[in-house]
């Protein structure tokens, strides 16, 4: 079964071009201009099995607030592009992800339905010249153009590098579950009938 979705979008702020293919083995091309950014959507590609190639163009001069956010969105598309009509999905995923001093979960409902839950609050408001703030702007925008639950939350954590890199793993491992086909699910993955 094919499970790619390219995605281009060009506003006055981004020009985003993005492939996304869920039965990948990892690979990630990737150059947003946004350094931590770029480091955090490999390590997505690599922990979720994803093949990920996203080019992006952004107003950069002014701040790297638009470029990641639109990624997010862009990368949220794909994810609901690639999954389909989610027959024989897995549905649901979750990890609680160690990282160093730092313990976060990421759970997940690839439900059609958009509910974004942020309990996370960084130690420093910069990783290098990449405002900590962004990383809930992209995990916002992930979610609703994904049309999904996403449960982000910190247990415990210093090191504000961790903390987002925790978020980045933990949310590519569940939703390695999630989008996982299930050879026992037959049709959609819900008592409905429909996602």
């Amino acid at each position: 079964m094919t499970r790619i979705a390219t995605i281009h979008r060009k506003t006055a702020e981004t020009d985003i071009q993005l492939v996304f293919n869920l039965n990948g083995t990892g690979i990630a091309k990737v150059a947003t201009g946004v350094g931590f950014l770029d480091h955090m959507l490999t390590l997505f590609a690599k922990h979720g099995m994803f093949d990920l190639e996203v080019a992006a163009i952004g107003d950069l001069h002014i701040d790297q607030h638009h470029t990641t956010e639109d990624v997010g969105i862009c990368l949220g598309k794909a994810l609901a592009q690639a999954a389909g009509d989610k027959h024989g999905l897995s549905r649901y995923g979750s990890m609680t992800l160690p990282m160093d001093e730092t313990l976060v979960t990421s759970a997940l409902d690839l439900s059609g339905r958009v509910k974004f839950i942020y309990q996370v609050k960084f130690p420093t408001e910069k990783i290098g010249q990449f405002d900590t703030e962004l990383v809930e702007e992209f995990w916002q925008a992930f979610a609703a153009n994904a049309q999904m639950n996403l449960h982000l939350v910190l247990h415990h954590g210093t090191n504000s590098h961790h903390i987002a890199e925790g978020l980045f793993k933990a949310t590519a491992r569940a939703l390695r579950q999630a989008t996982t086909i299930d050879p026992r699910q037959t049709g959609v993955p819900s008592s409905k009938g429909s996602l």
